[in-house]
């Protein structure tokens, strides 16, 4: 505890006494301080003892000097008698009573380094004890952390050394561990504060009040578990500078917990992305039997498939808050760049929904995995037949491709089918193929010889029929003859060849600049 103007009183070297304000005398002192000036506070930061002989008198009154030193915080003044003053003006005692300012009477024989060099000595005890209990708090919290406690070890030996609750909640705003049992209920009201500090990046921190009287403090520290995650401690007195210095050695100490869990994780998720890849490429040979004892039995048949991407293009975050999920019926790994999941389709929604909390992620999803279906080109695959869960991953990673490439944060592979085969050739590729097949004819047209490009389409949105075409151009059918010929010259193809007529159809219908 800071040295007090009680604890300088108590001490009988100094033989201090009080002439006014006694019920100030908890006030801690933050410095000594000696002046004869009629207004020394330019020269204070408040909260120190300010020593005079009353010299100060001469230029003031008694009134607006103690005025002065208690609108400035002073923790106290003191009166040394027997100097220029037998004892304390009576006017200075009354002020002093009026305006709250602690007064101290300070004999004769006692100098006013005395009182100097035992304040300076009891901060200079408080300082040291402060980095004492700090370091006894740090020694704890690791020996709690390298015990079998864990971080539920260091969480509870930080609200047993606070006085208070503890908690570390994740990034699905589940309370990981906590104590004393109750302190999870604190949490409730605690939500938009925790998802402030949770969304922001680097170490943060913030402080509020808990409860509806504000009496409680809390402070909240941004961790990384997976996920961001947060330390959330509180308990209804303020917290002082060192409970703040241990809570930030709890950070640290949880920390180096989630560095070593971290280095375990990193090759849980290599091990994972094998066990996929195997099961993709090499379907019946027994890949998913390596996983059922480590996460459970990866989900077959039914199950959804989805591709993943965020922003970065790191998996680590998507990762992160799919485990969060800590679902069986679940199995994500990297696969080729891409976060895989397979999930059963009832918690399919919720990966999505844990995934899309990573800045500008982009999803695919498969149709259901189903049974291996057969071969249609038999005899011309060069090794094994694809399974089924070959099949959906190859979904989902065109699903994500459209979505990337048309800017959507999910596309079903299903949907893929009705929009049409423009939406899956990137847009400068189709339209680069459409300029320079139609390129002839738009010159062609561009000179005033004829309308080919208008002509063609007609023809072949009526299947190459003649009349309905001509018709619908209003011209005869033997001007629309010359003009399919004339295309057909200047293209240099076979317009009765289904692909060529294909391929036009294709570029016919790419928007032109």
């Amino acid at each position: 505890m800071p040295v007090t103007l009680g604890d300088l009183l108590a001490d009988r070297g100094l033989g201090l006494s009080v002439a006014a304000a006694g019920a100030g005398l908890d006030r801690p002192v933050s410095w000594v301080h000696s002046s004869e000036l009629a207004d020394p506070t330019p020269y204070l930061d408040g909260g120190e003892l300010l020593l005079t002989t009353g010299l100060a008198l001469a230029g003031t009154t008694a009134e607006d000097y103690a005025a002065r030193l208690a609108a400035h915080r002073l923790a106290g003044l003191g009166f040394g008698t027997d100097l220029g003053y037998a004892q304390v003006p009576p006017a200075l005692v009354r002020s002093c009573a009026e305006h709250g300012l602690p007064l101290l009477v300070v004999p004769e024989r006692t100098p006013f380094l005395a009182i100097a060099k035992a304040v300076s000595a009891a901060l200079a005890a408080e300082s040291y004890a402060q980095v004492v209990r700090t370091d006894q708090a740090q020694r704890s919290l690791t020996a709690a952390a390298v015990g079998r406690g864990g971080a539920g070890g260091v969480v509870r030996r930080l609200a047993e050394l606070l006085g208070g609750w503890a908690a570390v909640v994740d990034a699905g705003d589940r309370v990981r561990v906590c104590a004393p049992r109750t302190a999870a209920r604190r949490l409730s009201g605690l939500r938009p504060e925790l998802a402030r500090v949770r969304g922001r990046h680097g170490a943060t921190s913030a402080t509020t009040t808990e409860g509806a009287d504000g009496a409680g403090q809390v402070v909240l520290h941004r961790l990384r578990l997976p996920g961001p995650g947060v330390l959330a401690v509180g308990r209804p007195a303020p917290f002082s500078p060192v409970d703040l210095q241990v809570v930030g050695a709890a950070v640290s100490v949880l920390t180096l917990l989630h560095a070593r869990a971290t280095a375990v994780g990193r090759a849980e998720r290599a091990l994972r992305t094998a066990v996929l890849r195997a099961m993709v490429e090499l379907p019946g040979a027994g890949a998913a039997t390596i996983a059922e004892p480590l996460w459970g039995r990866p989900p077959g048949e039914g199950a959804l498939v989805l591709a993943l991407r965020g922003r970065s293009g790191s998996a680590d975050e998507l990762l992160d808050a799919l485990e969060a999920l800590d679902d069986e019926s679940l199995f994500a790994a990297e696969l080729d760049g891409a976060v895989v999941v397979v999930a059963d389709p009832g918690l399919a929604a919720d990966a999505l929904a844990a995934a899309e909390r990573v800045p500008d992620v982009r999803a695919g999803m498969s149709e259901p995995v189903r049974g291996p279906a057969p071969d249609p080109f038999p005899g011309h695959g060069a090794g094994p037949p694809a399974g089924p869960l070959h099949t959906a991953v190859e979904q989902a990673g065109r699903a994500l491709d459209a979505a990337r490439r048309l800017g959507r944060a999910r596309v079903r592979f299903a949907d893929l089918a009705g929009s049409g085969l423009r939406d899956l050739v990137p847009a400068r590729d189709a339209a680069a193929f459409a300029e320079a097949l139609l390129d002839p004819l738009v010159r062609h047209d561009a000179r005033g010889r004829g309308d080919l490009v208008a002509s063609l389409r007609e023809w072949l949105a009526h299947h190459g029929q003649w009349d309905p075409a001509a018709a619908a151009l209003g011209v005869h059918r033997h001007t629309l003859r010359a003009r399919i010929g004339k295309a057909a010259e200047l293209l240099g193809r076979d317009l009765d060849s289904p692909g060529v007529r294909a391929e036009l159809w294709f570029a016919l219908q790419v928007p032109r600049a």
